[in-house]
């Protein structure tokens, strides 16, 4: 498989030639990459490939895996039925 078809983000389904082309057109964080092409912004919230983006990111730049800017994440979102969120007894 080769880097185009190489999904990082597969909530978003982004691939690694998406994230590695936000790089060189001028991303420098993980936040920045995460805008330009919604990787991390899936139902996980970034939990299975926030690491993966941040290897890239610091390939791409020349950087040491710990100089990469890390992300933040949310825990995942369950969903809630809008009965429980009425707020009134029956």
């Amino acid at each position: 498989m080769d880097r185009e078809e190489n999904y990082i983000c597969r909530c978003e389904e982004v691939t690694e030639e998406e994230i590695r082309a936000a790089i060189r057109g001028g991303a420098r964080s993980v936040q920045e990459i995460k805008r330009w092409t919604r990787s991390g912004m899936g139902i996980c919230q970034g939990r299975t490939c926030r690491r993966l983006v941040e290897r890239i990111l610091a390939e791409e730049l020349g950087l040491s895996p710990g100089e990469a800017e890390p992300s933040s994440f949310r825990p995942p979102v369950r969903p809630v039925s809008l009965d429980s969120m009425d707020g009134s007894k029956e």
